[in-house]
């Protein structure tokens, strides 16, 4: 009586705690297959985005769009080249609009979608998202795309009653990349978009990312399903399991899933039916550009494979407990008044062991069948410890891996982060390039036929100041003008020919106080400040050297004060600091309480002749650029409209070490 009360006892007991834990481990690792679709998603959509930005800066599209524009034709030459990229990069639609979102070349066709993305593109450069589109919106676009979107919507149980009959719209990653001229400003948008809706090829990818080979039980089913609102618009779940090839598009989810996940935002972790059998399921919402809920994302496997192996375990782990029941009862019967005692020793570990604790019958001296019993006893709690530790062993690598997988994906995004980086990077210094040669060519010749007159006319201004004698006093004022206006004019051609021969100004460096160069230099421009009022503080605390030339920095702090100067009303403030960094140089930072800079003018601030104001060369800022530049020093510039500007300098103590990171860069100029 004791065995047949307590063995169903441990049955039942196993059975709840086995199946508890299993279905745990289900629930973690459908959550974790979850999150590697997430990110494989959003991986995606930066994917397309990435690609559109490789035909925008490609050679050939730069070369068509600028061929087109030259000879002033319509779309001979750039249509047929993006209809090439669009079926090469899997694009559903690719063109040409102005900053109105219009068509580039035909301005009054103006019907196209108008996206947020637009808006952010021209302020922020290239950007994507999920939209959706209405079947009349794709049809301005390309008329075969409604047949593509199309979607008879088929009957499902446990679905919410709708009175919709099909789903005729469009789930886009929709792309926006700015083309910019020379100058900076937005020529056009390249606009591209990837129709989420039946493109198999995406989802299957994504489903072989997540439940990659040995992931899932032998029979199971991995499935991953995009939605748009409540209706499956791409997926790789099947209609039937009998026929796995037809998928179960136009189905919809339950209506209970429907509600939490659409309306009130929540992920589902839970079993779930979908379609006609039970999956393991996890469902998000998807939300497009403007934060709205207009989808959702799938990710489960098949419940009944997982559920036969467990039973199949449990049913086996049933009929040993059964054979070692009716062996104690035998034995029992045979030799009652030989095992009271060993049955009240495994009564009382059986009584432990629903307590929890981890004990065994261990060694009996008997050698009848009780002992027996009892040690096959023990061996079934190592059993259920041995698989206890396995199950555990299993989520703790389906962790690992997802983590593994999640720290790939971010490493790649920062790989190609990095890469369009130094892209961009690389195109600047280019532009500096050629505009630096377009300069060394201009001022060759200038100086040539500039510099010979002007000496002539300083000749002859001398010659004919002694041929007049005194009789020149009634000129004088006339004659220093002249001779002042030469000498004007020989500085001018002299900051030029530092672009065309800058090897004929670079002196050997020598090691360079900074301190003492702000020092020296407040003394020549001592009378702009007080002929305006303007109060100059200095905060020296730089203790290194660095190397260069002392009268070149000095010319290098004069511009940026006498600029700071006059950007700077009566009783203003302008204030010099200087900090050593790391023990690579010094920080020099010249902050004014001034107008500011226009944004718009800011990226050409250090481009020759170029000025904002009525007077000036616009040499200053581009010749100090050159200074620092052959010193290997950087300069740059932050400005706010009404609050003033800062220009940061990083002189290097030794010019042959490498320039600074840009997020060391960053960091010593807020400290700064």
């Amino acid at each position: 009586m004791p065995v047949l009360i307590v063995m169903p006892t441990v049955i039942g007991m196993a059975y709840i705690w086995s199946n508890e834990i299993s279905y745990r481990q289900l629930l973690m690792k459908v959550n974790g297959d979850l999150s590697v679709a997430h990110e494989s998603f959003l991986r995606a959509q930066k994917g397309y985005l990435a690609k559109l930005s490789l035909i925008a800066e490609s050679h050939s599209f730069r070369t068509a769009l600028e061929a087109q524009l030259s000879d002033q034709r319509k779309t001979e030459t750039i249509n047929p080249l993006l209809e090439e990229f669009k079926y090469q990069e899997g694009f559903d639609f690719l063109y040409l609009a102005n900053a109105r979102g219009c068509d580039y070349w035909d301005d009054s066709q103006c019907e196209f979608k108008k996206s947020s993305l637009l808006e952010r593109s021209l302020l922020n450069g290239p950007s994507t998202g999920i939209e959706i589109f209405s079947s009349d919106e794709l049809g301005i676009i390309d008329v075969e795309l409604p047949e593509k979107v199309y979607l008879p919507l088929t009957p499902t149980p446990r679905a919410k009653p709708t009175d919709r009959t099909f789903e005729d719209r469009g789930m886009v990653i929709h792309s926006y990349y700015p083309i910019r001229d020379k100058s900076g400003k937005v020529e056009a948008l390249l606009v591209g978009g990837v129709l989420v809706n039946k493109d198999f090829a995406f989802v299957d990818r994504l489903r072989d990312i997540v439940y990659s080979t040995g992931s899932l039980a032998d029979d199971s089913l991995g499935t991953i399903t995009v939605f748009l609102e409540d209706v499956r618009i791409n997926t790789n779940v099947p209609r039937l399991l009998q026929s796995p090839t037809k998928r179960a598009l136009g189905t919809r989810v339950s209506e209970e899933v429907r509600h939490k996940v659409l309306d009130r935002g929540e992920s589902w972790i839970d079993r779930a039916f979908v379609v006609s059998e039970w999956y393991i399921s996890a469902y998000e919402p998807i939300t497009d550009i403007n934060g709205q809920r207009v989808g959702m994302l799938y990710a489960g496997f098949l419940e009944a494979p997982f559920i036969d192996v467990y039973l199949e375990g449990l049913f086996k782990l049933l009929l040993l407990f059964v054979a070692v029941t009716l062996f104690c009862v035998v034995g029992a019967m045979l030799v009652a008044r030989s095992i009271f005692k060993p049955i009240e020793a495994m009564a009382n570990v059986i009584s432990r062991v629903q307590k929890g604790d981890d004990l065994r019958i261990g060694w009996i001296k008997a050698k009848d069948e009780v002992a027996t019993l009892a040690n096959q006893f023990d061996a079934l709690l190592d059993q259920l410890q041995y698989q206890r530790d396995q199950i555990q062993e299993g989520a703790d690598e389906l962790e690992r891996k997802v983590d593994q997988r999640t720290s790939e994906l971010q490493q790649r995004t920062k790989a190609l982060e990095r890469n369009i980086k130094l892209l961009e990077r690389t195109r600047e210094q280019l532009i500096a390039k050629e505009k630096l040669a377009a300069i060394g060519e201009l001022t060759a010749g200038i100086a040539h036929e500039i510099n010979n007159p002007t000496a002539v006319i300083l000749g002859n201004m001398d010659l004919m100041t002694a041929e007049l004698g005194e009789d020149a006093a009634s000129v004088e004022q006339e004659t220093r003008l002249i001779i002042q206006q030469v000498y004007r004019i020989r500085s001018i051609i002299n900051n030029l020919l530092q672009y065309s021969r800058p090897s004929d100004f670079q002196n050997h460096p020598i090691a360079v106080d900074i301190n003492q160069v702000v020092e020296d230099t407040r003394v020549l421009v001592q009378h702009d400040l007080d002929r305006k009022d303007v109060d100059l503080r200095l905060d020296l605390k730089a203790k290194h050297s660095v190397g260069g030339n002392h009268q070149q920095f000095q010319q290098v702090l004069i511009n940026l004060i006498v600029n700071a100067t006059n950007a700077t009303d009566k009783n203003g403030t302008i204030t010099i600091r200087t900090r050593d960094w790391k023990d690579q140089g010094v920080l020099l930072v010249v902050r004014d309480n001034g107008s500011g800079i226009n944004p718009e003018v800011l990226p050409r601030i250090f481009d020759p002749f170029f000025t904002s104001s009525n007077s000036g060369t616009g040499l200053g800022l581009s010749v100090s650029y050159g200074i620092l530049q052959r010193f290997q020093a950087e300069i740059e510039v932050r400005s706010r409209s009404g609050f003033g500007s800062c220009f940061y300098i990083w002189f290097r103590k030794d010019i042959e070490n490498p320039l600074l990171s840009d997020t060391e860069r960053d960091i010593l100029a807020d400290i700064a």
